[in-house]
């Protein structure tokens, strides 16, 4: 018997496209949980006329506003309860095709992912038709997100239509999870950390007269502090918590030689400066050699790094692993640290 899916669908200021969103689901989708954020406009009331007419519909009405991260976690808890075998993911304002779906759901059905994204950059005729400032700061925000996740082979990390494993889903740290735009990345963090195996799905959205709440260029201005704090916290656990190896020695030496190699160079660059006095080769050779032996290990780490990407899906060990109970808190936690 196949796992049940469950569909989770933020929802604020969604008055004019949750109806169509909705009514677009196929019949693969046993329960559809519309998670309405404290919304002004009428998404509620609509939602819940949608609900009387389908029966999987069901309207959860958070009291006040926390986010879409709040709202999907209210959305994935509902869904664990209901026991539902994979959820899926999609955004209330008509931009996920609702028909991909199935699509979505197949490589965690087949065993070969354990969560699944969106890519609308996969196609290039679909990407020369985006705005030039879109590309490059997803681009910009694509590489921040693989150096705080390690999972080098993703793109889109703020695409909002996914799917994950329940099982996967449980053993994730609902209570640390980021509540507002920064969920889809933090997702993409803690997966890394229980080494979930993530697979994109090339796709096209759906651009129509809705106004997005999420700008990429916004994004660039508050995420690099966000991806600097999970950079730090991954490299602390895979390499010097869980493990420690060749690949730690070089990340330390490397850093290493290459801050002493500037602040040696820099200091006697200034000296020179204030003494009119050109530095001797041996003393640009003491500067330079430690910065080149340094960006050597450094590039030797990151190889390393990104070979570790996980492949293996985690879907069936979580047992064997008990990650449930050591994962952190899952879907019981209600405050983000």
């Amino acid at each position: 018997m196949s796992a049940a899916i469950a569909v989770v669908i933020p929802c604020y200021q969604v008055a004019r496209t949750i109806a169509a969103v909705v009514a677009g689901i196929g019949p693969e989708a046993r329960h559809i949980f519309c998670v309405d954020d404290a919304s002004t406009d009428a998404s509620a009331e609509i939602i819940a006329g949608v609900a009387a007419a389908d029966p999987r519909v069901r309207l959860i009405r958070r009291p006040e506003n926390g986010g879409v991260g709040a709202a999907v976690l209210d959305g994935y808890r509902a869904a664990l309860g209901a026991g539902a075998g994979i959820i899926v993911k999609l955004d209330g304002d008509g931009q996920s095709d609702p028909a991909l779906l199935a699509k979505f759901c197949r490589p965690i059905q087949e065993g070969r992912a354990d969560y699944v994204k969106g890519n609308r950059f996969y196609f290039p005729d679909k990407v020369q038709a985006m705005p030039l400032g879109r590309i490059l700061g997803n681009a910009g925000l694509s590489f921040l997100t693989k150096l705080s996740t390690g999972y080098w082979d993703l793109f889109d990390p703020t695409n909002g239509y996914t799917a994950i494993h329940a099982d996967v889903a449980a053993a994730l740290p609902f209570a640390r999870l980021h509540r507002r735009y920064f969920f889809e990345s933090d997702m993409l963090f803690r997966l890394a950390v229980i080494r979930a195996r993530v697979v994109e799905l090339p796709m096209e959205s759906v651009y129509g007269a809705e106004t997005s709440h999420l700008g990429v260029w916004r994004c660039l201005a508050t995420f690099p502090g966000l991806h600097l704090r999970n950079l730090v916290k991954r490299i602390g656990y895979n390499y010097f918590l869980r493990n420690f190896s060749i690949a730690s020695v070089n990340l330390v030496l490397g850093l290493a030689l290459i801050a002493f190699g500037l602040i040696f160079g820099l200091d006697h660059w200034l000296a020179s400066v204030a003494t009119g006095r050109a530095a001797t080769a041996g003393t640009v050779m003491v500067s330079a050699l430690p910065i080149l032996i340094g960006v050597q290990m450094g590039l030797s780490f990151l190889a390393f790094d990104i070979a570790m990407t996980p492949r293996e899906p985690l879907q069936g060990h979580l047992a064997d692993l008990n990650l449930l109970a050591g994962a952190g808190d899952g879907p019981s936690g209600d405050q983000p640290s």
